[in-house]
């Protein structure tokens, strides 16, 4: 008998795979089971209680059905828009008083939000060996780096394994410090490896989070509006409920008492999927092609044109979806995008890009009219543009590079992920979580491997 080589060996098991992994549909409904956790009515099923953020995009009736309300994101029981309204109206930054709100609960006064930002500023260099580290690595992927600079920061955390909730503040306090820190500076290593000129700047103790960011990635090229937006972005993104992928991917690792960087791993991990956090770099991708396509950007017709094909699968990649368009909770508005919006058209005027902006606001008009037009009524659910749509555009305009949109959100969401971890160790009686699963496969005899076929 010929032997077979490696790749034939893996061919011969992965033909098996559509096989092994089919369940059909009507099994889900006829055992109840919740796919992706979603009821029938697109709601999320509810496995927790948290006292971090909320997420309101629908209200129900006296009957119990479902019904679209304008969305709202809670930190800590205050709305964000009303957070961010308070910071521009006394025009500063919000994204540290938005770190110690959703870490400790309560707003800070104004020493307490200084000395917090003091903290976390000269919290920002790294340990040389991790700076050393960063540079050695070899990949094309910086949310690849950055979970393997996170496991690596165990080895230089004295207590790692304690969870007493002092210690678990520090962790995440240095968390969020250093992310923005090991994303600049893996994206310098990645332009270094690609033949580019190494730039490794120091953040600076006066400075922001956000402007410290855009300083060690660009140096002094950026704008007082390129630091405000940034700061929006970070605080957008900062927390999303327990509910959201990777935060529950967090919460799910953390209830088995792992330590906090094994835990943040695994969160990276999961936000890296182009179903969660990278979805605006697959938004960044389309609004490329049908800015190639559609030739007059004012042209409604045109512009209805082509998203129609979009959505009858006729053009981009023939998925049938629009992406940066709908959401799993809200429905007549998504709150980031509203809030995104508003700093996105200033930021368009300063650099020179109404055009697209005003083009990306008649997409965004158009793609929900087209949308509920062609899926309202087999979908049941209002559409609205979500944070992705115009959280590309934004960074672009910054002058940030494509590679560094997921870690940016990472940046951000390492503060809801410290914060659900922290309210997972501390409840009254943990409790592991794990859900059930039920076997759909036929009960079979096991055979002699002499009688095998």
């Amino acid at each position: 008998m010929e032997r077979l080589n490696n790749n034939e060996i893996v061919d011969r098991i992965s033909n098996t795979v559509s096989n092994t992994c089919s369940i059909d549909n009507e099994l889900f409904q006829k055992h109840n089971v919740k796919r992706g956790l979603r009821n029938e009515d697109h709601t999320g099923v509810v496995v927790g209680l948290t006292k971090v953020g909320d997420v309101v995009g629908y209200d129900r009736d006296e009957k119990g059905d479902t019904y679209p309300i304008p969305g709202k994101l809670m930190y800590r029981g205050i709305s964000l828009e009303d957070i961010v309204r308070g910071a521009q109206k006394e025009n500063r930054l919000g994204f540290e008083e938005v770190v110690y709100l959703i870490l400790s609960g309560n707003l800070p006064k104004q020493e307490e939000l200084t000395e917090f930002s003091q903290l976390l500023s000269k919290t920002m260099d790294l340990n040389a060996k991790i700076v050393m580290h960063i540079l050695d690595l070899v990949g094309n992927d910086i949310m690849n780096y950055l979970s393997r600079c996170v496991l690596e920061l165990y080895t230089f955390d004295q207590k790692p394994d304690d969870t007493t909730p002092e210690n678990l503040i520090k962790q995440s306090l240095n968390l969020v410090a250093t992310f923005p820190t090991i994303v600049a500076y893996a994206h310098n290593a990645l332009r270094h490896s690609e033949g580019k000129s190494l730039h490794i700047r120091h953040p600076q103790p006066e400075l922001s989070l956000a402007e410290n960011f855009l300083y060690m990635m660009k140096g002094h090229h950026y704008t007082p509006l390129d630091v405000k937006i940034l700061d929006l972005a970070l605080m957008v993104h900062a927390d999303h409920g327990g509910g959201n992928n990777s935060t529950f991917t967090v919460r799910v690792t953390s209830s088995t008492g792992t330590d906090t960087y094994s835990a943040i791993a695994a969160g990276i991990g999961s936000l890296k999927g182009p179903l969660h956090g990278g979805a605006n770099l697959k938004v960044v991708d389309m609004l490329k092609n049908i800015k190639k396509n559609v030739k007059d950007w004012s042209s409604v017709e045109e512009v209805d044109d082509y998203i129609l094909k979009i959505l009858n699968k006729e053009a981009y990649d023939k998925t049938g979806l629009f992406y940066g368009m709908g959401h799993a909770i809200y429905t007549i508005s998504d709150p980031r995008t509203v809030l995104l919006k508003e700093m996105a058209r200033d930021l368009a005027i300063e650099k020179g890009r109404e055009d697209e902006f005003n083009f990306m606001s008649l997409l965004e008009e158009r793609a929900i009219y087209n949308f509920m037009e062609k899926k309202g009524k087999s979908v049941k659910k209002q559409v609205c543009a979500n944070v992705d749509f115009y959280s590309g555009f934004v960074y672009d305009m910054i002058g940030l590079p494509q590679e560094i949109f997921t870690p940016l959100f990472a940046m951000a969401r390492i503060v809801g992920w410290c914060a659900h971890r922290i309210e997972e160790l501390n409840f009254k009686q943990k409790r592991i979580i794990r859900p059930a699963y039920k076997n759909a496969a036929d009960i079979r005899e096991y055979v002699s491997i002499k009688d095998r076929m």
